[in-house]
């Protein structure tokens, strides 16, 4: 199941963190969690108004051409690492 690999996934990268930083991490967390930020997220079934943005390759890609084809799973990556 997903979210079973996505558990381990989750562990297994917490592991190669060194403690100090996990903790700065896991407290920012639960700060973003206090602040009820997550109230006014996009949750699953929620519409969204038309955008276009670039792909990872840049291509410029429209909301309204993917829903098109079917049900559209929105991912927001950090960027460049």
């Amino acid at each position: 199941m997903l979210r079973d690999k996505l558990n381990e996934m989750k562990a297994a990268s917490a592991a190669k963190v060194p403690p100090e930083t996990l903790a700065i991490m896991m407290k920012a967390k639960a700060d973003l969690a206090a602040s009820g930020i997550m109230e006014k997220a996009i949750k699953p079934g929620d519409r969204v108004a038309d955008f276009s943005l670039a792909d990872a390759g840049g291509k410029m890609v429209s909301f309204a051409a993917l829903r098109q084809q079917g049900p559209v799973l929105i991912s927001v990556y950090r960027g460049v690492w």
